[in-house]
C-alpha cells in the first residue's frame, strides 16, 4: 500500500511540473516592465515635474 501511495505521489509531481509556470518568462516581463517605466520617466520626468510644481504653485497661492 505505501509503495503504491509513493509511485503515484511520484508521478503526480511529475505530471504538475510542466503546469508549474515559466519563471524564467516572468523574470523576463518584470524587467522589461521595469525598464520600460524607467525609460518612460526618463523622458517625460521633467514635464511631470514642472506640472507638479506648477499645481503645487496654484494651490499654494
Amino acid at each position: 500500500m505505501m509503495l503504491g501511495t509513493a509511485l503515484c505521489s511520484s508521478m503526480r509531481s511529475a505530471e504538475d511540473h510542466h503546469e508549474r509556470g515559466d519563471v524564467p518568462g516572468w523574470v523576463m516581463i518584470t524587467l522589461m516592465s521595469a525598464v520600460l517605466v524607467a525609460a518612460l520617466l526618463a523622458l517625460a520626468g521633467p514635464a511631470l515635474e514642472a506640472m507638479f510644481n506648477q499645481a503645487m504653485d496654484t494651490v499654494g497661492s
